[in-house]
């Protein structure tokens, strides 16, 4: 089974489209076979699904994502596990285990900053409360 992860540092990107790179996984009989961190390509509509299901991927992780996004995700028979925040050790240690919970997207419908490729910014529920 090979899982991204939507990566900031060490750490699991709010946002999956702008994340500077995904951490790819390979787990096999309950053991991580493999792991590289790949640089985020660029983001245009459709091309990321594209991109990690090229690579195998069959499960993208992430705190949040459009409506959009999620919906490409799916025609690319990617499963989406949004709402997840901590450590990239953090998940995949939850992964192995079976205790990984997704929850609510943390990117809202129109939240963010302008549109299409040069969006930029993202705001989500966290950053209001600043």
């Amino acid at each position: 089974m090979r899982i991204a992860i939507s990566t900031d540092g060490d750490f699991v990107s709010a946002h999956f489209g702008r994340c500077p790179s995904f951490t790819i996984i390979e787990i096999e009989n309950g053991k991580v076979i493999s792991k590289e961190v790949v640089d985020n390509p660029g983001h245009h509509p459709g091309f990321l699904p594209r991109f990690l299901h090229q690579r195998g991927v069959r499960y993208i992780i992430a705190g949040g994502m459009g409506q959009r996004a999620e919906g490409l995700f799916a025609q690319a028979g990617i499963q989406t596990i949004m709402g997840v925040s901590g450590s990239i050790d953090e998940v995949i240690d939850k992964i192995i285990k079976g205790t990984l919970k997704g929850g609510e997207s943390l990117c809202r419908p129109g939240s963010g900053k302008g549109y299409g490729v040069d969006k930029t910014e993202c705001e989500h529920p966290e950053e209001e409360n600043q």
